[in-house]
């Protein structure tokens, strides 16, 4: 039989967590919230947002509540109300004020497979110290003098082992990961790579669940994966740590000189002392962001291409005129060419805000923040929606059809903000891999459009 101190302590926790719950509920009723549903206990509208990101057409979740509730709405996802914002002068607000009134928050089933040590989940001064030095791996300059060179490789080399009949989108996936494990760690392909990718499939597919292992099995796959490829990379990063011990204790300059410059390499021989685990969660998480996103944007442009033949047509004549002007044994693409794609860079853009590669990002109010005549309580998610933006009448004409030549002159937006067109986000936590992403892009494409022919 339970003792009566004991059962009393247990009544008076529960009363006091409901009295905190009541009075938290009562400040919000009386703060002006934006309009909303926060749906079923719990789980909130967590279900409806899974479903409509699993089709090609995940637009209806928004559309629904922006046309029911305006522009910027009350939800409940991941467990945690949410406020979305489908508003270009919002989202511009929410990127910029990073830090100030808000703070860069995922839902659990995210941050719990990238890992704490990611640069998405990094915060203040160590954020913008690792953000910076990602982005010092991937600026025009390296990607010019030390990394084209391998991208045309390794594009050409998956290419040249097609068959008549391919999977498009599982090509793309190896082609962009081959390239991310080169970049970071100087591996060529291989079993390990190929092993280490399949690990990976398993662990984005946890991304937007819920996080709960007892009730979701993909989650628990996604765990179990994200193991194995920690253990996976644990290693590496202990040999190359030993590595480079015995490469500095050496007196030769020119065995110093032998130690791979990739991002494993500054990672190690930086002045931060980063243990296995920080450094085995920053490249996890790089890992994802230079793999999955470029790979579907591939594959999507392939889609919108062949589904628009004239645009098809005029991006391959601009690519045959390049190669015809190389040396006849030379495929390789240099800077220069690259430098001379002006309706690929149309394709590229066209590409990205159709297709939405990043949906849009997650913060958390530092405070309580008026806008709009609303308020976003402390301690509330908000989601800044980029895929609202980009596909907004308002904003682009003709919006969700794809219209490449809108970038000649700039002629499809309706308004000459810069912002509005943010397919790599935006503020301090712009992806450092931009540049990189539209480089791989023009060049799968023109390898696509010089080698094959679309088969109908």
């Amino acid at each position: 039989m339970e003792s009566p101190v004991f059962l009393l302590l247990c009544l008076s926790i529960i009363t006091a967590f409901f009295f905190l719950l009541f009075l938290r509920s009562s400040r919000h009723r009386r703060l002006r919230l934006p309009p909303g549903n926060l749906g079923l206990p719990l789980i909130g509208e967590t279900l409806q947002l899974i479903s409509a990101y699993k089709t090609e057409n995940p637009e209806p979740f928004i559309d629904e509540r922006v046309n029911k509730f305006g522009s910027i709405f009350t939800t409940h996802v991941f467990g945690e109300p949410t406020v979305f914002s489908a508003e270009l002068e919002t989202n511009r607000f929410i990127l910029q004020n990073e830090g100030k009134l808000f703070e860069c928050s995922y839902p659990s089933s995210i941050s719990n497979l990238l890992g704490k040590h990611s640069l998405l989940l990094m915060k203040g001064s160590l954020h913008k110290r690792m953000h910076s030095l990602t982005m010092s791996f991937a600026n025009s300059t390296i990607i010019r003098d030390h990394l084209l060179d391998d991208i045309d490789r390794l594009i050409r080399l998956n290419m040249d082992s097609w068959t008549d009949r391919i999977f498009l989108m599982e090509e793309a996936k190896k082609i962009t990961f081959e390239l991310a494990v080169k970049q970071l760690m100087s591996f060529d392909p291989g079993e390990w790579t190929e092993s280490l990718r399949k690990e990976y499939l398993l662990l984005i597919e946890g991304f937007f669940t819920i996080p709960f292992p007892l009730f979701s099995t993909t989650y628990r796959r996604a765990i179990k994966a994200r193991s194995k490829v920690a253990e996976a990379l644990s290693l590496i990063v202990r040999e190359r740590r030993k590595e480079m011990m015995m490469m500095m204790s050496r007196s030769d300059e020119d065995d110093r000189k032998v130690i791979k410059k990739d991002m494993l390499g500054a990672l190690l021989g930086g002045d931060d002392g980063f243990s296995d685990e920080e450094i085995v969660d920053f490249l996890l998480a790089l890992l994802v962001a230079g793999y999955e996103t470029t790979s579907t944007i591939m594959t999507l442009a392939v889609k919108f291409l062949t589904e628009t033949p004239l645009a098809l047509a005029q991006l391959k004549e601009e690519h045959d005129q390049i190669q015809a002007k190389k040396n006849k044994s030379s495929k390789a693409l240099e800077w220069s060419d690259y430098k001379s794609m002006p309706f690929t860079q149309c394709v590229v853009n066209e590409t990205l805000r159709l297709a939405n590669i990043i949906s849009g990002v997650f913060r958390r109010a530092m405070t309580d923040v008026n806008i709009k005549g609303y308020t976003i309580p402390k301690g509330w998610k908000v989601f800044a929606s980029f895929r609202a933006v980009h596909l907004d009448q308002k904003n682009f004409k003709d919006a969700r059809s794809f219209n490449p030549w809108r970038w000649q002159n700039n002629s499809g937006t309706s308004t000459s903000s810069l912002n509005v067109f943010t397919p790599f986000g935006g503020g301090p936590r712009l992806c450092p891999g931009y540049e990189l992403a539209r480089v791989e892009l023009s060049v799968f494409l023109h390898h696509l459009t010089t080698t094959f022919s679309r088969r109908r």
